[in-house]
């Protein structure tokens, strides 16, 4: 392999919108997620859960005429 072209990896810790963290190996020091396994339906079993960030949730709604 050649020296010096590969990035630095961090011990780093994920954050959740819901809060929830996560100890993970990365090349950024910070990582936000806005869904993980803690909040995701297909793993809590919920049918239905909107996760909405800044409004896009009434924003779609607004434009396409739903209610």
């Amino acid at each position: 392999m050649k020296e010096k072209i590969h990035p630095k990896y961090f011990k780093s810790v994920a954050r959740c919108a819901c809060g929830n963290e996560i100890e993970i190996g990365s090349t950024k020091e910070n990582v936000k997620v806005e869904i993980c396994s803690k909040c995701h339906p297909f793993y809590t079993g919920d049918k239905l859960r909107i996760v909405d960030t800044a409004g896009r949730v009434e924003k779609f709604k607004r434009k396409y005429g739903m209610k």
